[in-house]
């Protein structure tokens, strides 16, 4: 199975987690890892080329760092670009059906504060349903996400062991054994 992973980190050198498993996901056979704002610093996004790389490819995974209850602007923009009417949903819309979706983000808060009655009230689950109804829009599979919280309070060694468990979902897309 080909992988897509659009990488949405404005500051992916910065990073402590997204940059750990980008490098790590770009040793894996059969993934393709597309860094959207090194390619696109501008903001102004080749339609054309990212609906080719979406067809060449199975599963596609969109990795970034959880802002403000949502994806960075470049994801966002890049939905409103490449996933145009009549190509991607609609009654002609079909070029993305049957193929995987799965989200890999992280969070500096802990998972505590992502539930019911916690900090932010909401769990990642019910923050993530716009990107599942832009899967099930298109008429791609959505996979459970796979979150890794509290990052800010990680060891080194918890960070490389999260990138080996994102490498192994992203590859099987299943959790049970990316876990």
């Amino acid at each position: 199975m080909k992988t897509l992973v659009l990488v949405g980190h404005p500051a992916i050198e910065e990073s402590r987690m997204n940059k750990v498993w980008a490098d790590r996901l770009e040793k894996e056979e059969n993934i393709t890892v597309h860094h959207l704002y090194k390619e696109y610093p501008d903001m102004k996004i080749d339609v054309e080329r990212e609906q080719h790389l979406l067809l060449g490819h199975d599963r596609i995974v969109f990795q970034f760092p959880f802002y403000w209850y949502s994806t960075p602007a470049i994801l966002k923009e890049w939905q409103d670009q490449v996933l145009q009417y009549g190509w991607a949903y609609g009654s002609e819309g079909t070029k993305l059906h049957g193929k995987e979706f799965l989200v890999v983000t992280s969070t500096g808060g802990p998972a505590g504060a992502y539930q019911s009655g916690g900090y932010n009230h909401y769990s990642m689950s019910e923050l993530l349903k716009p990107l599942q109804a832009m899967a099930n829009l298109t008429g791609m599979t959505f996979l459970p996400a796979y979150a890794e919280q509290g990052v800010r309070m990680l060891s080194d060694e918890e960070v490389a062991i999260s990138a080996e468990k994102v490498a192994a979902y992203v590859r099987n897309g299943d959790l049970k054994r990316g876990r």
